[in-house]
């Protein structure tokens, strides 16, 4: 003889059948488990929290060795000379969600000799690399503003990629007042 088959579980009536008190009883404790049931419900939801606490607070930082790998990510193993590129950042930021950066490259910007892109990475933001540009021999010059967002006092480097494929950097340090971007 096959197996009875049962109408779904929300589909059964509770009232006038024989399995009505089975199944007010499977509902009850569906509703209203047992005490040590509770308990390990509410340690397991209270661990959860509290790692997720522990997440939200701390904030990820970042160290100098991460813009290390930022740099070889992007520019590999070539070597990157000091000098051609200008830095324009303030010594004092008031508020380090809107910091002004300007970014200029000493090139003539023609055919044979122009700026490719400048980056500008910050030190100790979670993400390092902050700003990309790409140019062209037609942008007549090789400078760049905008605003960024810097998590604390620390270093912010340029770093301008030029036509025949040399790197030229520099670095200015900037002292963050208050951080307002959650970073």
């Amino acid at each position: 003889m096959p197996p009875r088959r049962f109408p779904p579980f929300h589909s059964v009536p509770l009232k006038g059948t024989r399995r009505a008190g089975i199944e007010k009883k499977v509902l009850k404790r569906i509703l209203n488990p047992e005490p040590s049931v509770l308990q390990s419900r509410r340690r397991a939801l209270g661990a959860l929290l509290t790692g997720a606490t522990l997440l939200v607070v701390r904030p990820a930082k970042a160290t100098p060795d991460e813009l290390v790998v930022a740099l070889r990510e992007t520019f590999g193993d070539r070597p990157i000379n000091r000098g051609r590129v200008k830095l324009e950042v303030p010594r004092l930021a008031e508020n380090g969600s809107i910091v002004p950066v300007t970014v200029s490259v000493d090139s003539p910007m023609t055919q044979q000799d122009y700026v490719k892109s400048i980056h500008l990475f910050a030190e100790k933001n979670h993400l390092p690399r902050i700003l990309e540009a790409q140019l062209g021999p037609y942008n007549g010059k090789a400078v760049v503003s905008s605003r960024v967002r810097v998590a604390t006092s620390q270093q912010l480097t340029a770093v301008a990629m030029l036509s025949d494929g040399s790197l030229w950097t520099t670095s200015a340090d900037i002292e963050v007042v208050t951080s307002e971007c959650g970073l």
